[in-house]
């Protein structure tokens, strides 16, 4: 598969052309990097928002490879995806049921663009990272609208590598006329598995993907794909109401990259890497209990299998491998196409040496009782008001504000504008979060 603007970047550093634009470290080495690929929007280089040349043939590409109706590049992650599709639902009027096991980028979002959510209330395993919406509960969501443009809003893969079952969401979106948006952050590689899993495939109207997580992109790479025609003209005008004008080409370079790299690689890379990490898994049987879903992100039930998922990460650190996320229940070992035997071998060797001595005292899985708290004023409101950082154990009664939980997993406890019951602060202090935004 072409790379239009890899080639763009690679004919303009060879042409010795003196750079009197931006940036204004004139592609030259700086504190060690080069930067000869980091430009703007020249003669012949494009423009992601109103992309026509070399950037629109790049999406393209990537548009077939996903068969989508279209496909368009994000600089600014799928944050900046969100907040597009979101402002297409709120351009149609629609009401938004959204599954509660949303990123933060999500309600941001809906301050932004003023929203009212509904939530869908998962049901939770044992943790806040990870919790089902079925498709019975989506139905019974739609079936109250009377007669209301709805959309649907789910996070699938969540954080564990936990997916939805999309197909059947989907089913129920179109019985009702409903749209189906995903976030997909964590799933970008899902349409190449052995079965196709990805949202679009599986009956999404919209969703995101973060190259950068799963791909083999920079930070930041982000796609925004849609499956329906109608809205494939706004997609570009969605983005550019929150997007820098100024995204990086380097970044954007990299999801040209990822192109060729799906085209030539990606599926022998994850026949590959799915055998590796079953060898793993049937390496450590009998000691850790892992999630089922996706199996590159690799999450360890920590408690359930005896040992604290913080404890477990640090000494996975102490041998020399770092994980994505931990705390006491849960570690996420979060792993990619691109990884090598050899990486799945260090891995591999760093939990046995990890264990080593370790006394494994399993225990079962606690409930995770989340009852919806009570909503005293919208989002946007609570985000904008008067607010000030308290305690947790003085939060009780108050409103919530601005939600500030840490990412990751950035997943809220109590939302904007709820007000702050004891089960969020007993489930606070279970993540280790004691100080938390209040509406003054």
């Amino acid at each position: 598969m072409d790379t239009p603007i890899i080639d763009f970047l690679e004919n303009y550093n060879a042409s010795g052309t003196l750079r009197c634009h931006m940036p204004a470290h004139k592609g030259k080495v700086v504190f060690g990097f080069d930067l000869s690929d980091d430009i703007t929007e020249i003669s012949g280089a494009d423009s992601l928002f109103e992309a026509e040349g070399i950037i629109a043939q790049s999406e393209r590409n990537m548009s077939s490879l996903y068969g989508t109706a279209a496909t368009v590049y994000s600089a600014g992650g799928s944050t900046l995806c969100i907040q597009a599709m979101l402002a297409i639902m709120k351009r149609e009027g629609r009401r938004v049921f959204a599954a509660r096991n949303a990123h933060r980028a999500f309600l941001n979002a809906a301050a932004l663009l003023d929203l009212e959510v509904d939530w869908l209330m998962p049901e939770y395993s044992s943790s806040l990272l990870s919790g089902e919406v079925s498709a019975a509960a989506a139905a019974a969501a739609l079936s109250g609208c009377r007669g209301e443009k709805c959309c649907i809003y789910l996070t699938s893969p969540d954080y564990t590598g936990k997916t939805a079952d999309i197909a059947a969401i989907a089913e129920v979106c179109r019985e009702y006329d409903a749209r189906l948006i995903v976030d997909n952050a964590h799933g970008a590689h899902l349409a190449y598995m052995p079965e196709n899993m990805h949202p679009t495939a599986l009956g999404a109207d919209m969703c995101c993907d973060s190259a950068h997580k799963m791909l083999p992109a920079l930070t930041g790479a982000a796609m925004l794909h849609t499956a329906r025609e109608e809205y494939v003209p706004m997609l570009k005008p969605a983005m550019g109401l929150f997007g820098s004008t100024s995204p990086s080409y380097l970044i954007m370079a990299s999801l040209d990259y990822c192109n060729k790299y799906i085209s030539e690689r990606i599926r022998g890379d994850i026949a590959a890497g799915i055998e590796q990490i079953s060898l793993l898994r049937s390496r450590f049987s009998g000691r850790l209990l892992f999630t089922d879903g996706d199996p590159f992100h690799i999450t360890v039930r920590a408690s359930e299998s005896g040992i604290s998922g913080i404890r477990l990460a640090e000494l996975i650190r102490e041998n020399g491998c770092e994980c994505e996320y931990s705390d006491s229940d849960l570690a996420v070992l979060l792993m990619s196409p691109v990884n090598t035997a050899a990486d799945y071998s260090q891995l591999s060797d760093a939990l046995e040496k990890s264990l080593r001595g370790v006394e494994l005292i399993p225990r079962e899985a606690e409930p995770f009782p989340l009852p919806l708290p009570e909503s005293a004023m919208s989002v946007r409101e609570a985000v904008f008001a008067q607010s000030e950082t308290i305690s947790v154990d003085e939060a009780v009664g108050r409103i919530c504000g601005a939600v500030e939980v840490p990412c990751p997993p950035a997943i809220p406890i109590a939302v904007s504008g709820e007000v702050i019951s004891r089960e969020c602060v007993n489930i606070f202090k279970r993540y280790g979060i004691s100080e938390v935004n209040v509406v003054k």
